[in-house]
């Protein structure tokens, strides 16, 4: 599900065809026409719409399933004079589209919709213009053009004494949707019903609601895993160890705070953030290189504690308060705990808020409250649990030297997420200081010894050399070392799927050239691409990216690279 989350994101925040200005295509002529002049109160007519395409382009039906190309939207320009309106059709072609992977309705050369108007009973005398606006996809075999709006009138004239004779829908045409009600017996205008065809809904319905909360859920339990959050839990447990909890109740109530803590604070601090910065600058947070530095620093000094280098403890002073707050009650150190977390883990995990707060404030309503509660309950759900276990841990024997051995090998894991931040500031400044053989040859090495360390090969903390090699040692440490030695690869120029967008791309020439996939981009150069553009009489494909943009680096390596997508890239002028 998060890769195709993903790769939506990336879509919408890497990928846009632009025309050229002088090159503006409009392969869709519209017209509209009544098949007569005038008609009385309360008569219905028939509005003919009718559309020519060029050769080789074609536009989607309104009935056209969901899941694919965008379809045809037609609508009634709301009058006091009109009551309602129903819209036919021809019936469409149906074949397979390869490109959208689903069957789809479509039109070609010339077509028509019929729109059965029903004129308002207390309609006053005198001419009307009737408006059909339309809303449409137009694609050929190998590409598409960003939906368009158009519009297209015809005049009617409303005459008392006019013939009433009851419209009849032509043969060949059939039903798109529901009457559409325009407007009242009193002539005011009301809203179309959620059948009506195209039409946008105004409230999410509940599947939708509960698919996004679901989304935003797992978002949440995603953030645990980034490398900003997870050095965070030997400290939690350390904390609640300290609590002296003895009771199952006390220990529930205890996790159940410290969870309030982080809800309440990300729900406040995310809306708060988003109304400031807006939704995009949350994400902005992930390439600045200040935040980056402070946290490569921060895991630093968490990475060299994990492997013994020293023992990062509170200052004395901050020690003083924390107990004086907590022999004022215990549930309030607990909260001032979940607080504090959620300031720490808010700039790491400020590509998945940003992303779900840009989501849900296009939707409006209660969706970012909805979305941001969901997402720290995510967050948090871990953390609940893990604030129960040391209350259980205190029930047992001492006994194992499973934990030492955690703590070192997330020591090493922590060192190798370091790297990922140093790598965005190196990227970000144009350094190139931390290439991307440089950066894979630190992960070889930091990960080997890891499999080394719990293979026993390397002598640290917690393992015992007349130990034995235990199956679930021996399984971890030959994981680790295969994943390190799967990186070798990518040092000579393989590409490595899904963590090529955890690592720097290959270097490229200071001049635009044919990058690995043979495609040649230019860089930051939109007039030069318009210029070339015009000389060899293509489209301009923009790529919007960033240095540090895990998601873009994402898109460009495993979708652009598809022999069938960079064909078609092939053909247009590359920038980014």
């Amino acid at each position: 599900m998060f890769s195709r989350l993903r790769f939506l994101f990336a879509f919408l925040l890497a990928s846009a065809v632009t025309p050229l200005p002088a090159q503006r295509l409009d392969p869709a002529k519209w017209s509209l026409s009544v098949d007569r002049p005038a008609a009385p109160p309360g008569a219905k007519v028939l509005a003919r719409l009718e559309v020519t395409l060029e050769d080789g382009w074609h536009l989607y039906s309104p009935t056209t399933p969901p899941g694919g190309p965008i379809p045809t939207r037609i609508e009634l320009e709301p009058r006091p004079q009109l009551a309602s309106f129903r819209l036919y059709q021809r019936l469409p072609t149906t074949k397979f589209d390869p490109n959208f992977k689903v069957d789809t309705e479509t039109y070609s050369g010339q077509t028509s919709f019929l729109l059965e108007i029903g004129l308002a009973g207390g309609a006053p005398p005198g001419p009307v213009e009737l408006t059909a606006r339309v809303r449409y996809q137009l694609c050929t075999d190998k590409l598409c053009l960003p939906p368009v709006r158009k519009t297209a009138s015809a005049s009617l004239t409303i005459d008392p004494a006019a013939p009433s004779g009851a419209a009849g829908i032509p043969e060949g045409f059939v039903p798109a949707g529901e009457t559409v009600v325009l407007a009242s017996a009193a002539g005011a205008a009301s809203p179309p019903p959620a059948s009506s065809p195209g039409a946008a809904p105004t409230r999410s319905s509940p599947a939708g609601w509960a698919a996004f909360v679901a989304i935003a859920f797992g978002f949440g339990l995603a953030a645990v895993f980034t490398p900003c959050v997870f050095p965070m839990i030997p400290i939690t447990v350390s904390f609640f160890l300290r609590q002296n909890v003895r009771l199952r109740r006390d220990a529930v109530i205890q996790a159940l705070v410290f969870c309030l803590g982080i809800i309440v604070l990300f729900t406040g601090l995310g809306l708060v953030t988003t109304a400031i910065l807006g939704p995009f600058g949350v994400v902005e947070l992930g390439s600045n290189p200040w935040v980056n530095l402070f946290i490569a620093a921060v895991f630093l000094a968490f990475g060299l504690s994990l492997l013994g280098a020293f023992e990062i403890t509170l200052p004395s002073g901050l020690l003083t308060r924390l107990d004086r707050a907590s022999q004022r009650g215990g549930y309030f150190g607990t909260a001032v705990m979940g607080l504090t977390f959620s300031l720490t883990a808010f700039a790491c995990v400020g590509p998945f808020v940003g992303t779900l707060l840009a989501a849900s404030i296009q939707s409006g309503g209660l969706q970012p409250v909805l979305g941001m509660l969901a997402f720290a309950t995510g967050l948090a759900s871990p953390f609940f649990l893990l604030a129960l276990f040391p209350s259980w841990l205190q029930r047992l024997p001492k006994s194992g030297g499973w934990l030492p051995r955690v703590k070192v090998v997330l020591g090493f894991l922590i060192l190798a997420a370091m790297f990922k931040y140093l790598s965005n500031i190196d990227q970000v400044m144009q350094w190139n200081l931390l290439t991307r053989e440089r950066y894979l040859a630190v992960w070889i090495v930091l990960f080997s010894l890891a499999g080394a360390y719990l293979l026993g090969l390397l002598r640290l903390e917690g393992v015992d050399p007349e130990e034995k090699l235990g199956l679930p040692r021996l399984l971890a440490g030959s994981a680790l070392l295969v994943f390190a030695v799967s990186l070798i690869p990518g040092m000579f120029g393989a590409r490595l799927g899904e963590l090529d967008a955890y690592v720097p791309p290959p270097r490229e020439g200071a001049a635009p050239g044919p990058a690995a996939d043979g495609l040649s981009w230019l860089k930051n150069d939109y007039e030069a691409a318009l210029a070339r553009a015009k000389a060899e009489n293509k489209l301009v494909f923009v790529n919007f990216t960033g240095y540090a943009c895990t998601n873009c680096h994402w898109m460009k390596a495993n979708m652009f690279t598809r022999p069938e997508i960079a064909q078609a890239l092939g053909e247009f002028i590359l920038v980014e």
